[in-house]
């Protein structure tokens, strides 16, 4: 098995500590999450530290449940959300830019990462598109706190990418099968 890590960052027009609000409110979380998140709930609490969320992920037409607790890692600054049943983490950091007017927020996830040919492409394929999926919801946090409109996504375009980036999988996958057997 193998770790495997995912980042992804934007600078939000909005103070620190307006973003921090946000990103902790679970409540409200749901506002800017895109579609690949389903049937998401607040289990417990809902402010911060002890809220458990529950919802599936869904992605790569692959879906997948999680049932996360979050930590105030540093309480205005860093948000870690665990999952209950995998090594699944989700780190999200708030730090000031441009003199405190401006944020940079990052999200960070990483898990270990299943073996062999499954595993190849857990390790090629899950970073693409989880990295997407974070971009959206950060440009759909932007939009939240600032009222600017969300770029136009051309979902197309990313189904292509997806189907491209299979087909090399599938071939190097091939490849590699071919060699262990000689």
């Amino acid at each position: 098995m193998s770790q495997i890590v995912v980042t992804n960052e934007r600078i939000v027009n909005a103070k620190p500590a307006d973003v921090y609000a946000i990103l902790s409110d679970y409540k409200r979380r749901e506002q800017f999450l895109p579609e690949n998140f389903q049937d998401y709930r607040v289990e417990k609490g809902g402010q911060g530290e002890g809220t458990v969320v529950q919802y599936r992920l869904h992605a790569a037409n692959r879906e997948r449940n999680y049932r996360m607790k979050v930590e105030e890692v540093v309480k205005g600054k860093v948000l870690r959300e665990r999952d209950y049943d995998s090594s699944f983490v989700t780190t999200w950091t708030v730090s000031p830019e441009s003199g405190g007017t401006q944020t940079r927020v990052g999200v960070a996830s990483e898990w270990s990462g299943s073996s062999g040919v499954g595993g190849f492409f857990e390790r090629t394929f899950a970073p693409l598109g989880l990295r997407n999926i974070y971009g959206d919801v950060l440009a759909r946090l932007n939009s939240r706190i600032t009222g600017e409109n969300l770029p136009a996504v051309n979902a197309k375009s990313y189904k292509n990418l997806y189907i491209l980036l299979l087909a090399v999988g599938v071939i190097i996958g091939f490849i590699i099968s071919r060699k262990r057997e000689k």
